[in-house]
């Protein structure tokens, strides 16, 4: 035999012990129920290994004598500290199979499980504590025993020590007994608090294209004074929605300066500076709309955004029905406090709508300050030119406005929510220039969402909107601050600002007040597709404050929805529900997002 085909041969049989697996593995519980196994085949590796392509025997092996841990950890989890476990490959018990000595192929996998008894805390004892520290009603005597509320009790006790401005706090000792007999478990746990610490300096890396002086005044941590994690949590936070950086981390050094204060270090990673995006919808009333931005994030080194907007709406319809807007936006974020964002707005805009047309333009400029994660406020004043022609004819208005608004935002995921809500309202005092007259306009917005089922695969939705305006007549008011229901954006199945108030001349106009409810049923057929049934309705009434003559408007319909990251694609189909046309005619809404 040639020393080549040698060579062949001992490659080929040093290959076999590797070429065969498992072809069945069992799983026995003697008691414990479904939680249990599943919480044990979730533990072992070996299930992962064999739902791969053709595990080694080796690698089989490796995995079992692993699983012991796993498994063990997860009896542990769950109470059960004298447990029992056999891993058994082919008769062999797994711990005692040398991975170097593997067989070479593996018929059957026998893992057996004596779980033992639930034990329960005997001593449940953490010292010493920061005042006002809360730990877990699962860390109790009489509680049931387990390692998960062992670590969230640590957890909880060192964390109040770091509120507290105690850094460096950890869990400097540890006894944990079992006793078999009266089936409980005896935890005393030792904290090491460390001395109180103050900020230290900041040292900010990884960009090259942001002034180092801008991240830190962005992240505004309070060098000088007491720690506190809830700081550093919003400086990350701050820094991630300027949307500069792909990146955000800050860390603590590993030890104190000798002065009681403790350095931190800022690592970004710089994105794109420029952004462009493009949107879409579709409705058999309203025609076709896109949009597309431009986005420069950091236009002079300092996270300040210039953002340039454009839109075009009606396509589709009557050629001289086409809408158009364009805006420039400038935004500088932590501006007067490091919670407050500067911005510059203008734009111009020509709405050819049912009831009226105009064109107009208008500058503003405002801040927008966040008071906490669900809590932001506004307020802005700016400038309104409006030519506009409608039932009233050809008027022209100038008005000086100073807005206030507030958002309240609990939702749990923005593009695609099944928990939380979202409350906005915002009043709007403007003064009159030339014979303009001068008022009030409010608006609110309130949207709730429920989930219920696995996973919340079911979602209830609803919205409620209300407006109105005080001061100028109606005939004396702004088109656009009147109020219309009909269409996407209030009641589905209506024509497009179908409900208004008819003047004495037959004329649409808008009112003076206005009030929408919508509710949805969202249910997810597929891990990506949804499918939801709505129903809406408008109020319109032609004086302030709800009053005066009214009337209102119903839809109702049905949508299809597949969610992507970017958000839900949304195609629905809705019929009216009041007037002559109920359940004869229909719309249909094509868009990015969920309606609400």
């Amino acid at each position: 035999m040639t020393g080549l085909n040698r060579t062949i041969l001992c490659a080929f049989l040093s290959a076999l012990p590797f070429t065969s697996a498992a072809q069945d593995l069992d799983l026995n519980v003697s008691g414990g129920g479904d939680e249990l196994r599943s919480a044990l085949k979730n533990a072992m590796s070996m299930l992962a290994l064999l739902d791969a392509e053709d595990p080694t025997p080796q690698a089989l092996v490796a995995a079992a004598q692993a699983d012991y841990a796993r498994m063990l950890g997860a009896l542990y989890d769950t109470g059960r500290f004298g447990p029992v476990i056999s891993i058994k490959i082919d008769g062999n018990e797994a711990a005692n199979i040398s991975p170097f000595e593997a067989p070479a192929a593996i018929d059957q996998i026998l893992v057996e499980v004596v779980p033992g008894p639930k034990f329960r805390f005997g001593r449940a004892e953490i010292a010493p504590l920061a005042q006002g520290t809360e730990l877990p009603e699962t860390f109790a005597t009489g509680a049931r025993a387990g390692t998960q509320p062992v670590q969230a009790a640590t957890r909880a006790g060192i964390t109040a020590w770091r509120q507290d401005g105690y850094a460096k706090a950890r869990l400097s000792e540890q006894k944990i007994v079992a006793d078999h007999p009266e089936r409980e478990l005896d935890v005393q746990l030792g904290l090491s608090p460390g001395p109180r610490l103050r900020f230290g300096d900041v040292v900010v890396t990884g960009s090259d294209s942001v002034r180092r002086t801008r991240i830190r005044e962005i992240a505004g941590i309070p060098q000088g004074e007491v720690f506190d994690p809830d700081e550093i949590a919003g400086a990350e936070r701050r820094l991630r929605q300027t949307g500069v950086f792909t990146s955000v981390a800050i860390s603590e050094d590993k030890a104190p300066n000798p002065d009681g204060t403790l350095d931190l270090a800022i690592q970004v990673a710089d994105q794109k500076p420029r952004r462009f995006g493009f949107g879409a919808e579709v409705s058999t009333q309203e025609g076709g709309k896109i949009s597309a931005f431009w986005l420069h994030r950091n236009f002079f080194g300092g996270a300040e955004r210039i953002r340039v907007e454009g839109a075009i709406g009606g396509i589709g319809t009557n050629e001289n029905d086409i809408d158009y807007r364009l805006a420039l936006t400038y935004g500088r974020p932590s501006t007067f406090t490091r919670d407050t964002e500067f911005y510059l707005t203008a734009e111009i805009e020509q709405l050819e709508e049912p009831a009226f047309k105009s064109t107009q333009a208008g500058v503003a400029t405002g801040l927008l300050h966040r008071f906490s994660d669900t809590l932001s406020g506004s307020f802005e004043i700016g400038y309104r030119y409006v030519d506009t022609e409608d039932a009233f004819g050809d008027r022209e208005f100038e008005l000086l406005t100073a807005s206030l608004g507030a958002i309240y935002d609990t939702r749990e995921d923005l593009l695609n929510p099944t928990s939380g809500y979202y409350l906005a309202a915002t009043g709007t005092p403007f003064l009159g220039l030339d014979d303009s007259e001068s008022g009030f306009r409010l608006t609110s917005d309130a949207r709730a969402y429920i989930g219920f089922g696995e996973d919340d695969r079911f979602v209830l939705a609803g919205r409620a909107q209300i407006g109105s305006v005080w001061g100028p007549s109606l005939s004396e008011t702004v088109p656009d601050y009147l109020f219309y229901s009909g269409g996407g954006g209030t009641v589905r199945g209506q024509p497009y600002q179908s409900l208004g108030v008819t003047t004495a001349s037959g004329d649409l106009t808008g009112g003076q007040s206005f009030a929408g409810l919508s509710a949805e049923f969202r249910a997810m057929v597929r891990d990506n597709i949804g499918i939801v049934g709505f129903y809406d309705a408008g109020w319109v009434s032609d004086e302030s404050g709800f009053a005066g003559d009214s009337d209102w408007h119903g839809g109702a319909g049905l949508g299809l929805r597949y969610i992507t990251g970017i958000g839900a694609i949304r195609v629905d189909i809705a019929t009216p529900t009041t007037g002559d046309d109920a359940g004869q005619d229909y719309e249909i809404y094509i868009g990015i997002g969920q309606a609400f």
